[in-house]
């Protein structure tokens, strides 16, 4: 089976060999060193990895690293980044530990007191948007909240970011759909402004100059403060998004099996972030315009990110119409592996928690990750429903080897089980 055909038994919860994924979302990929590293051992050739998230210092896994690691998926993202400029017109840039990467050419930072500055829109004329910390491997926000007036909040501030599709970003759909067209590998699409309350948006790290409500703790006291502003923001950010999808999917049709759609953060390490009321009265009406939209119209599986311990929303997360979870993180509290397979592995397939990102795969030895993924894939896999990816995103300093053990442990479950 290729990567295509794998995903689509996995998807449709047929048991069957386990798909991989590394690199077709943003929260399934691989800091820009890791996929440096990768390269190098993999045997491939030597030259500078390019940055596909500035954020996160993602970096792009091409096809000659696919190949090489067995890799079943390939992105389909969106013309713009987080921080509001187009990953094209590559250029080079040194990295703060040392290492010589491709950025896009709007990609414009300035350098004091030790840290790296990023811009909005790569415009350095206005106040930066994010900093990277001396000795540190990736951007962090910087908030630039105006002091709120409650009694003049317009919701529109809040619905800068989401704008109707440019004709350039409708070309740049056409060119990934003929660019994918005939590959054998499964195709994950980002089709953007999903994200209701997605804390990596709230703060406009796009807009030279936001506005409303961009401080991320006020934005979270706001769901039990100013309910009402929410549910407007939302009803307007589904209303922009189903005018964009329905101008996004005849030009994607059925490429896609997956599509990323919302990154918004409902776990803790211990609990969620808000009670179950709170999600059915606040977010799940209007998730469900927009997953009802893309069911109606598409054969698209729908992908709905969540770290932590969210054991106790996912029928939640069904109900409002999303098929996919990820990143599976079953090292929070109430997320036992067998414990969600039973109870939720019919309703969702999980995508991740292939191995625990915080301590066996950083720090662990080669033998403690093949081990931990064997008994991901033993666990997880069973009626099919899973894709096989690490508990979010490979960070910097990630040993390659360990990164080796689970591809092997993958290949070797695959082999053993289905004779490929």
């Amino acid at each position: 089976m290729n990567g295509k055909e794998k995903m689509r038994a996995a998807l449709a919860h047929t048991e069957g060999p386990v798909p991989f994924d590394l690199g077709a979302t943003p929260v399934s990929g691989a800091h820009i060193s890791v996929v440096r590293e990768l390269r190098q051992w993999y045997g491939l050739a030597e030259r500078p990895v390019k940055l596909t998230d500035p954020m996160q210092m993602l970096g792009e896994i091409d096809d000659e690293l696919r190949e090489a690691m067995g890799i079943d998926t390939v992105s389909a993202a969106g013309k713009f980044n987080i921080y509001g400029f187009a990953n094209e017109n590559y250029k080079p840039w040194r990295t703060p530990w040392g290492q010589e990467i491709l950025v896009p050419g709007d990609f414009n930072v300035t350098e004091a007191n030790g840290k790296v500055y990023m811009y909005p829109k790569g415009d350095t004329s206005v106040l930066p948007c994010a900093a990277m910390s001396g000795g540190g491997y990736f951007f962090d926000t910087i908030i630039r909240q105006n002091e709120i007036d409650d009694d003049n909040l317009n919701p529109e501030d809040n619905l800068e970011e989401f704008g109707d599709i440019t004709d350039a970003e409708l070309a740049h759909y056409r060119q990934l759909a003929a660019q994918y067209a005939n590959s054998d590998r499964a195709v994950v699409a980002g089709v953007g402004g999903l994200g209701l309350g997605d804390i990596a948006l709230v703060p406009g790290t796009m807009l030279t100059a936001p506005k409303g409500i961009r401080d991320v703790e006020e934005w979270y006291m706001s769901t039990v403060l100013r309910p009402d502003y929410l549910h407007e923001v939302f009803t307007k950010q589904v209303d922009i998004a189903l005018r964009n999808l329905a101008k996004i999917q005849p030009i994607l049709g059925e490429l896609p099996l997956a599509v990323y759609a919302c990154g918004t953060d409902f776990g803790t390490q211990t609990s969620t972030f808000c009670s179950g009321s709170t999600f059915s009265e606040l977010y799940m009406p209007h998730y469900k315009r927009f997953t009802g939209w893309i069911h109606e119209h598409t054969g698209w599986k729908i992908f709905k990110h969540s770290c932590g311990a969210v054991e106790g929303l996912m029928p939640l997360l069904a109900e409002a119409g999303f098929d996919i979870l990820n990143p599976v993180q079953w090292t929070a509290a109430g997320m036992d592996r067998k414990l969600i397979k039973a109870r939720h592995g019919q309703a969702l397939t999980f995508w991740g928690g292939g191995v625990d990102t915080q301590k066996t795969m950083p720090f662990g030895t080669p033998e403690a990750v093949y081990t931990e993924t064997t008994e991901s894939l033993q666990i997880l896999s069973v009626g099919g429903g899973f894709v096989c990816n690490t508990i979010h995103n490979l960070q910097a300093k990630t040993p390659v080897r360990n990164v080796d053990a689970l591809v092997r442990a993958l290949h070797d479950f695959n082999w053993k089980h289905y004779g490929e």
